[in-house]
């Protein structure tokens, strides 16, 4: 599957509708169906795959249009995005973009859709207060992930040094400027710091540096899907028994490393046990339309399956694709989804539950801990009172 869509290096068109195109909703997925997050990408486009063809077999929007979506490659980086953006928005003229993206990708796309007021849902985890008048992000930031974690990690296993490896970009970046300073305000010391290229896939210095730091507990904050693939290998064949957390891995990527990523610890706001009856139908779903092919769904792939359903349930709230309009109605609708209810706030982002995950030596996941629901804090305070 992975290499059949990596194929596709320009765009992988998608469309359940049989109408002509000429009356079709049109909207833009980017993702990286090459570089870091080639591995993730597959799962990311099966939602997108999945939510449009149950907006369809509901009637569609807009009193029986159907929804189309043109998958458009990324390659994980501003360079791709640039391209992706420009062929969605200024060539096909897509109503909306949902895209599940690394924050070198966003930044880089962003000011493409900004300035043709198309709107955005960003679906992935992130460094935070991305603020944009047409953006709106149903991704985790570091208030709801790092938070609670960081609070039970201090309760179970009273560290007092910490290590944290980060993916050299924004995201790693920011996110481990966060967590120093939450472990620091927490009576914590962090011993060592280190970044690696995001397509780095030797991590035998950071392993050596992480020894002889002699933390308690190391945290790991990834881009999604490669990176962990490679550090759970070379951790395993190091022999490291501290603690690792790993906020950058996921569900599915878990499962395809396998036995190497056993042990490994990551806060989540979905996991395949989610015992509810929208978590049941949508797996089911998925297994239905894709058999042994379907991608283990995870923290990734959920919010975007959610996102391309908040933006059909803001076109039909909207009354039209006008841009403004579907804009000003991102806020006021919600869904009810395989993580929960999921709904804009007034700062563009969104309240989501969270959960403590440990990878199991078949690679599957066993919840351990239920964080319960976690705000995003104060992101983008501008539009909650009006300022702009």
């Amino acid at each position: 599957m992975l290499a059949a869509v990596a194929a596709l290096s320009t765009a992988l068109v998608s469309c359940s509708s049989g109408e002509s195109d000429d009356n079709a909703v049109l909207i833009a997925i980017p993702v990286g169906l090459t570089g870091a997050n080639s591995v993730i990408a597959p799962g990311v486009v099966q939602a997108s795959e999945l939510a449009v063809d149950e907006i369809n077999a509901a009637g569609g929007v807009l009193g029986g249009r159907q929804l189309k979506l043109k998958v458009y490659d990324d390659q994980s980086g501003a360079n791709g995005a640039l391209k992706a953006f420009t062929a969605a928005v200024q060539e096909d003229k897509v109503v909306g973009i949902v895209g599940m993206e690394t924050t070198a990708a966003r930044n880089a796309g962003q000011p493409i859709a900004e300035q043709a007021d198309t709107p955005y849902v960003y679906t992935s985890s992130y460094e935070g207060k991305a603020c944009g008048g047409n953006l709106f992000i149903n991704g985790a930031v570091p208030e709801q992930s790092i938070d609670p974690l960081l609070a039970y990690i201090n309760k179970t296993m009273t560290p007092k040094s910490w290590a944290i490896v980060a993916s050299d970009y924004a995201f790693g970046r920011d996110t481990a400027k966060y967590l120093e300073q939450a472990v620091t305000d927490s009576g914590g010391d962090v011993v060592s710091t280190q970044f690696n290229p995001i397509d780095a896939g030797d991590w035998t210095s950071v392993l050596q540096n992480i020894k002889s730091a002699n933390a308690d507990v190391v945290v790991s904050i990834l881009a999604g899907g490669t990176p962990s693939v490679t550090l759970s290998k070379q951790w395993k064949q190091s022999g490291m028994t501290v603690p690792l957390f790993n906020l950058g891995i996921d569900e599915d990527t878990a499962k395809t490393i396998g036995s190497d990523a056993a042990g490994v610890l990551y806060p989540s706001m979905y996991f395949t046990a989610n015992d509810t009856p929208e978590n049941k139908k949508f797996i089911e779903s998925l297994k239905a339309k894709y058999g042994d092919k379907a991608h283990v769904p995870n923290n990734l792939t959920v919010p975007q399956y959610v996102g391309v359903h908040l933006l059909a349930k803001a076109i039909d709230a909207a009354g039209s694709t006008d841009s403004d309009a579907v804009i000003a109605q991102l806020p006021n609708v919600s869904f009810d989804g395989p993580s929960g209810r999921m709904q804009m706030n007034k700062e563009h982002h969104t309240d989501m539950n969270f959960y403590l995950g440990e990878v199991q030596p078949d690679g599957t996941t066993k919840v351990i801990a239920d964080f319960g629901q976690a705000g995003p804090g104060s992101q983008c305070p501008q539009f909650a009172t009006g300022t702009k």
